[in-house]
């Protein structure tokens, strides 16, 4: 599973999750920091990647245009980079059971 880190998340997060999530990136590192959600859910789809994100407006793209790409929206407020990493290291079997196994669109990690 491949993650595509939003723009509100660190792009310095990207080197600590790889083992668990190989392939991921974040919006800065592929040059997409200035555009728009629709095109990044585009990048996301085109590129096979799920969105981490910590705002509602991709889920509220999925609730439109439906899915891919799956989405992990982090509601877990402002956190270190270290906090971040742990997050997602930690959720990882939850957040593959829940948008693969279950096929669900969005899982929510609070």
């Amino acid at each position: 599973m491949k993650l595509l880190l939003d723009e509100n998340l660190s792009r310095r997060i990207v080197p600590f999750i790889l083992d668990r999530y190989p392939g991921s990136t974040q919006v800065a590192l592929l040059g997409l920091e200035q555009a728009n959600d629709k095109s990044i859910r585009q990048y996301a789809i085109d590129h096979d990647y799920v969105i981490v994100t910590q705002d509602a407006d991709f889920y509220e793209l999925s609730l439109i245009y439906g899915q891919p790409p799956k989405i992990v929206w982090l509601k877990v407020g402002n956190q270190t980079k270290a906090a971040m990493i742990k997050t997602l290291l930690d959720n990882q079997p939850i957040i593959e059971q829940a948008l693969f196994a279950d096929d669900k669109t969005c899982i929510e990690i609070y």
